[in-house]
């Protein structure tokens, strides 16, 4: 739960404490004021609403102050308390005393109701509003923690980076008097290497003339050789070709014979079962119809060989003949 809904269950809090204060308040006075009334001399009449206005006046009081005080996480003593309880007693006595005198025992209970519910939700409201302010300083506490986390990580982020910074400008550094040191060390190898290429230009140029001879006639051998051996090579291959072709056009020459014979010997085997008992699973009937279909058989008697129905059978027949044709062209 965040901080704003710890405020609004605070803010329900305080509106509904304060309309229970209220209406216990115009209930006290409207109760009060006549037990008042007849327990005071005709001419001071008018000065009957003044006590329990007095009794609900301090009962305002102490929940004001007590909500201020819980809200701030603070405690005011025993004082508060005994206040506290002697106003909810006292518009507790007055409020069910008129019933009491005449021994009314459901007004006395009626009557009790909204003082009763005044002290318990001034002592609830305590609590709650403890509870709340509580909550609020933990939160509080936990957020002032974290933003000091993320204060302390930013900080130790931004010593990484100075350090990382330092490091790459002390390694660039190093770097530079490295490739000083490098391109010195190049330029005096590459000075003797440049000599030594020279000197051994010269010993190039003098045997390539004399290899360049030698080259030409070995050449024009290796030339004669290959030329012999490629046309070995040719040769062979041509026998070889030649022979694989016709193994392969035998061996597939076999296998369409093998094939045909296996798709005979099943067609036969499942025209030759008769009639089906039953209804032949949906794999065993379609190979029964294609079988028939092979086999130039009606559609009826196909139904009665695989035992499904004759328009079933019809559709078979119908994709045999749309599938064959495709068959027929891919063969050719």
């Amino acid at each position: 739960m965040n901080g704003v809904q710890i405020r609004s269950a605070e803010r329900a809090l305080s509106v509904g404490t304060w309309l229970i204060v209220a209406g216990a308040m115009l209930y006290s006075v409207l109760t009060v004021t006549p037990l008042a009334a007849a327990h005071t001399p005709d001419e001071w009449d008018w000065t009957a609403p003044i006590l329990p206005i007095v009794v609900d006046a301090a009962v305002v009081i102490v929940v004001r102050l007590d909500s201020v005080l819980a809200r701030l996480g603070g405690h005011s003593g025993r004082w508060p308390v005994v206040l506290r309880w002697m106003t909810g007693g006292m518009t507790l006595a007055l409020n069910v005393a008129d019933s009491a005198l005449k021994k009314d025992l459901v007004g006395v209970a009626v009557h009790a109701v909204a003082p009763l519910l005044l002290i318990v939700t001034a002592e609830a409201g305590l609590a709650y509003r403890s509870a709340i302010t509580n909550a609020l300083m933990a939160m509080q506490e936990r957020e002032r923690a974290e933003r000091a986390e993320r204060e302390r990580a930013a900080a130790e982020r931004a010593e990484a980076a100075e350090r990382r910074a330092r490091e790459a400008r002390e390694f660039e550094a190093r770097m530079a008097r490295e490739q000083r040191e490098h391109e010195a060390s190049l330029a005096r190898e590459q000075s003797e290497r440049e000599e030594r290429v020279r000197r051994e230009e010269r010993e190039r140029v003098e045997a390539a003339e004399r290899a360049e001879r030698a080259e030409r006639e070995r050449r024009e051998r290796e030339r004669e050789q290959q030329r012999i051996e490629r046309e070995r090579l040719e040769r062979e291959a041509a026998t070889r070709a030649e022979r694989e072709r016709r193994e392969r056009e035998a061996a597939h020459l076999r296998e369409q014979r093998e094939q045909a014979a296996r798709a005979e010997r099943e067609r036969a085997e499942l025209l030759a079962a008769g009639p089906a008992s039953g209804k032949q699973s949906e794999d065993r009937a379609r190979r029964t119809v294609a079988a028939a279909y092979a086999s130039g058989v009606s559609v009826r008697q196909a139904a009665e060989l695989c035992g499904w129905s004759v328009g079933w059978v019809s559709t078979r027949y119908q994709e045999l003949r749309d599938h064959t044709p495709a068959l027929e062209g891919a063969a050719q």
